[in-house]
């Protein structure tokens, strides 16, 4: 199924504003509230594209345009739809602010109990967690720009208090969502004797080299990284000294919540109190590959351009950015670890804090990797091997092979999910548990990201195939009636004979925002220049030199007494192939064509004026 970035969010939009705007006015609906992170989900399913994709602003009335209208109509008219975006939107900050006045990152139902018979408790539910840090991250940056344009477009007065009370409540919570990302990120060191040890040298040795012989090459691949660490981070007196002793592993990354004992990060924002943390200083895989994709739209270009952030702001969005780049490198490096075959390729992953192994880590190590080809150069060896990788998980994850009998995979990867234990939370009641279960939306978004990085035509042509065929797994998951129709998620339409357990939300707004964002990285990636080939632009090169020889040889015969139509002709081949000349660098293809066509054209010219002087 071809990806139609335009098409298809006008689909989503259409049915989120069916499903939001029912009565005219933003409804929540039953579990409206119930979880930040599914809130801010929901109005990022709407504010995202309209504050990356030109097309699809609402921000300026004026410039609405007429399809973008008609797919939201349930939202109110053209003047309505951006007084209720912004409504729903301070209604989301009022709601989330915590019982001390700062804002809250509950978890909510998002969060179960590994213990069926024991129930999550609320302060429970009202932890923090790092999805919510990092979607707050970029729900407040797409707020904030779409305030900067639409307060100089309304003369509403009663929206323009609602916009000043929101843009502070924004403002805070995106810092308050600054400081907990810096007090969740850590670092775990461990000795190679330890049960995380030893997992982790024979995941990076494979079988075919001896814990001595893993160390020593830790030791030199990672001592740059080691020290940079060191000498940047405020870790703790614990972590430091162990970093210190080489003969010691370590892992960079995010924990699923604040830290336990993590120092507050001092700031003069208003964010309110601190609270404690309870994770224990262990990376999560998972939250890390969340953290760094929320993290990134501090440091974007339309950040950076609107001004988003004030002074204290961009000096936590450095400590970030410093965090971002060392946790990139560290995975980057793991994934890599033996460059004839990387960890990475042995799939699945098994992760050393959890003792958990599961397709799912794969992808979420591959995840980091794009990450790293994306802020640096890749070579095409690396590109077309991480290619392979996410060719492989669409096979073993049942997108593009078919299902066996009672097949575990469907349950594991696609219904109920990757189940994290969430170490920590048993200091305030039952362990609890993360469900994943986004694995083709989140394979689908990493194909994507790729595609676009991509400049080898082999490479992209098999991750544009790949990403179509994703793409059409995920199209057949939509909801096809009753609440929620045309979103996500419905197991059950791809996977009819697998035993699908009805989750008790009727919408993943989860699976249904990481679709929203494919279609933005797809537009994003149809608006590059197509991969220049340089066979096709040798060959339009020599077309372009033998066209221009042949219409100078034309220019020189005498012309026809035709009423001018052999000069309008002419001129009509010089204009093609001045465009022709244009292209061939940046569209050889188009050049080529447009080549041809000039060609045969002159050599209609030749044989009508050979047939003229037969016929004499």
């Amino acid at each position: 199924m071809q990806i139609k970035p335009r098409q298809h969010l006008l689909d989503i939009w259409q049915a989120i504003a069916r499903q939001s705007f029912d009565t005219g006015e933003w409804d929540w609906g039953t579990w409206g509230g119930e979880s930040s992170v599914a809130d801010a989900e929901r109005l990022l399913c709407l504010l995202y594209p309209a504050t990356e994709i030109q097309a699809f602003r609402l921000d300026d009335p004026d410039t609405t345009q007429d399809d973008v209208q008609q797919a939201m109509r349930k939202a109110g008219g053209r003047l309505e739809l951006p007084a209720n975006l912004v409504q729903a939107a301070a209604e989301f900050m009022r709601t989330h602010t915590g019982a001390d006045k700062g804002p809250s990152f509950a978890g909510g139902y998002y969060f179960g109990s590994r213990d069926p018979d024991t129930a999550v408790t609320e302060e429970q539910r009202q932890l923090g967690v790092v999805d919510s840090y990092s979607m707050s991250v970029t729900l407040c940056l797409a707020t904030l720009g779409f305030l900067k344009v639409y307060e100089s477009k309304t003369r509403r007065g009663d929206i323009q208090e609602t916009i000043a009370e929101l843009r502070a409540a924004t403002s805070n919570r995106l810092t308050a969502a600054m400081v907990s990302l810096l007090r969740s990120f850590t670092v775990n060191v461990f000795d190679t004797d330890s049960s995380q040890g030893r997992t982790l040298t024979e995941l990076l040795g494979q079988g075919r080299a001896s814990q001595r012989q893993v160390l020593a090459k830790f030791q030199n691949r990672f001592r740059p990284l080691r020290a940079a660490i060191i000498e940047s981070l405020v870790l703790g007196i614990d972590v430091e000294e162990g970093l210190k002793d080489e003969n010691q592993l370590f892992e960079c990354g995010w924990a699923w919540s604040l830290v336990k004992d993590a120092p507050e990060v001092e700031t003069s924002e208003p964010v309110g109190p601190q609270p404690e943390g309870v994770a224990n200083a262990v990376p999560y895989l998972y939250f890390t590959v969340v953290a760094l994709d929320g993290i990134q739209d501090l440091f974007s270009d339309r950040t950076l351009t609107l001004g988003l952030l004030n002074t204290e702001q961009q000096k936590l969005a450095e400590a970030l950015r410093l965090r971002w780049e060392l946790t990139q490198q560290y995975w980057s490096g793991i994934a890599r670890f033996d460059s004839d075959r990387w960890p990475l390729e042995d799939i699945p992953w098994r992760t050393t804090g959890q003792k958990l192994e599961s397709e799912y880590f794969s992808l979420s190590v591959a995840a980091i990797l794009v990450h790293d080809l994306m802020r640096r150069r890749a070579t095409d060896d690396d590109l077309t091997r991480t290619v392979g990788v996410m060719e492989r998980l669409a096979e073993r994850g049942r997108i593009t092979s078919r299902m066996t009998r009672d097949d575990p995979v469907v349950h594991e990867l696609h219904n109920m999910g990757v189940a994290l234990p969430l170490q920590g939370s048993e200091r305030i009641g039952p362990p609890l548990t993360w469900s994943m279960t986004d694995f083709s939306a989140q394979l689908l978004k990493r194909t994507v990201q790729l595609c676009t990085l991509s400049r080898n035509l082999a490479s992209h042509d098999r991750l544009l195939r790949l990403a179509e065929d994703i793409f059409d797994h995920m199209w057949r998951r939509r909801i096809r009636d009753g609440e929620g129709v045309g979103l996500w998620d419905n197991v059950h339409a791809v996977y009819p004979e697998a035993d699908i357990r009805k989750r008790r939300v009727p919408v993943s707004w989860s699976i249904t925002e990481r679709v929203t964002e494919v279609m933005v990285q797809a537009h994003q990636m149809y608006r590059q220049p197509p991969i220049r080939s340089l066979e096709l632009s040798e060959l339009a090169t020599a077309l372009l030199s033998e066209s221009a020889h042949l219409l100078g040889n034309e220019q020189m015969e005498p012309a026809p007494t035709d009423d001018g139509r052999h000069g309008m002709q002419l001129r009509n081949i010089e204009v093609k192939l001045r465009r022709a000349r244009s292209l061939v660098d940046e569209q050889p293809g188009t050049a080529y064509a447009l080549t041809l066509d000039v060609l045969g054209q002159l050599d209609a010219l030749a044989r009508a004026r050979d047939a003229a002087d037969r016929g004499v």
